[in-house]
C-alpha cells in the first residue's frame, strides 16, 4: 500500500467493486476505526457479526499486504480525525515558527495539487456518468449544503442556474426545508455536501429525501459520513491540507466537472438558455 494513502481513500476507491459481505465489512471499517485500530481481528469480527476472514480479504481487496497494514491505516485516521480545528490551528502556528518550513504557499498548493490529482483516482467514472444522468433526467435537483459547505452548493446552484430551470438551494431562512423535502420523490434527486463537522440538517435531508425515493447523492471526505448511509451515489474527495480546515479544492473541480458533463448532455437547449441568460444580465446591467 503507498504510504499516501490513507483509510478514506482506499475505501472510496474499491468500495464500489466490493462484493456486498466485503462493503459490509468497509462499513464497520469506516464506522469504527478505533475498534479497528486498538482490539483484535477476532474481537472485531466478533463485534461485527462477520469472520474474521472477512476482513483479511477486505484488506487485500483494498490493496493491503496484511490485515495489520489497514489497521495501520486506521490508527493514522484516529490521529487525524482527533484533531480538531483549533488542535490543527495551534499545529499550524508551531510548523510556522521553524525557519526550515516550507512558505505556506507552496505547501498549501502542494496539498491541493495532490488531492485534485488523487480525485480522478477515487471517485468511479462509472458512478460520475450515473450520476450525472440521473442529474440530467431529474424532474427537480435540490442542492444541501450546511456550515463550510453551503458556499460551494451555492456556486453549484448559480453555475446550473445558466442552463437548467428546475435546480433548488435549500433555503436558508424565510422558507421552510421540510416544506421542499415533502414535495421529493422518484423522480427528484437531492445533491448533498457536506463534511467533518457534519450538519445535521443535510444528514436529515439525505435520510428524508432517501425515505421518499429520491435518488440522494452524497459528496464528502470522510467515509465514516453518517449521510452515506442514506445515499445512492457516493462522491468521496480528498481534502488533505496544511491548513487548520479541509481543503475544498478537490470538491470544486468535482462539482465543476458534473456541471460541464450536464451541458454537454443538455445540448443545444443547454446553449440556448445560455445565450438567454447572457442577453438578460447585459441589459440588466449586470455584466
Amino acid at each position: 500500500m503507498p504510504q499516501s494513502d490513507d483509510l478514506e481513500g482506499m475505501l472510496a476507491r474499491k468500495y464500489e467493486r466490493l462484493s456486498p459481505k466485503l462493503r459490509a465489512a468497509a462499513d464497520f471499517v469506516a464506522a469504527n476505526p478505533v475498534e479497528i485500530a486498538t482490539r483484535s481481528l477476532r474481537a472485531v469480527a466478533a463485534a461485527s457479526g462477520l469472520a474474521p476472514v472477512t476482513f483479511s480479504r477486505l484488506a487485500r481487496a483494498l490493496g493491503c499486504d496484511s490485515y495489520e497494514e489497514l489497521r495501520e491505516a486506521a490508527r493514522a485516521r484516529i490521529g487525524r480525525s482527533l484533531s480538531s480545528f483549533s488542535r490543527k490551528a495551534e499545529r499550524l502556528q508551531s510548523e510556522s515558527r521553524h525557519a526550515a518550513q516550507e512558505p505556506f504557499l507552496e505547501r498549501q498548493s502542494a496539498a491541493c495539487t495532490e488531492n485534485i490529482r488523487a480525485l480522478a483516482g477515487q471517485v468511479s467514472h462509472d458512478v460520475l456518468e450515473r450520476v450525472v444522468e440521473r442529474l440530467h433526467r431529474a424532474r427537480s435537483v435540490l442542492l444541501v449544503g450546511g456550515l463550510g459547505s453551503l458556499g460551494i452548493v451555492d456556486y453549484m446552484s448559480y453555475m446550473a442556474s445558466y442552463f437548467a430551470r428546475n435546480w433548488r438551494l435549500a433555503p436558508r431562512r424565510g422558507t421552510s426545508l421540510g416544506a421542499i423535502l415533502a414535495d421529493l420523490g422518484p423522480k427528484d434527486a437531492l445533491f448533498v455536501v457536506t463534511k467533518p463537522p457534519f450538519a445535521r440538517a443535510s444528514v436529515m435531508a439525505a435520510e428524508m429525501a432517501s425515505r421518499q425515493g429520491a435518488f440522494v447523492i452524497v459528496v464528502t471526505d470522510n467515509r465514516a459520513c453518517p449521510a452515506l448511509g442514506h445515499a445512492d451515489a457516493r462522491l468521496v474527495v480528498p481534502s488533505e491540507s496544511p491548513q487548520f480546515f479541509s481543503s475544498y479544492a478537490a470538491t470544486l473541480v468535482l462539482i465543476e466537472t458534473i456541471i460541464g458533463m450536464l451541458v454537454v448532455r443538455a445540448g443545444p437547449s443547454a446553449r440556448k438558455r445560455i445565450r438567454d441568460v447572457e442577453n438578460r444580465n447585459r441589459l440588466l446591467q449586470e455584466i
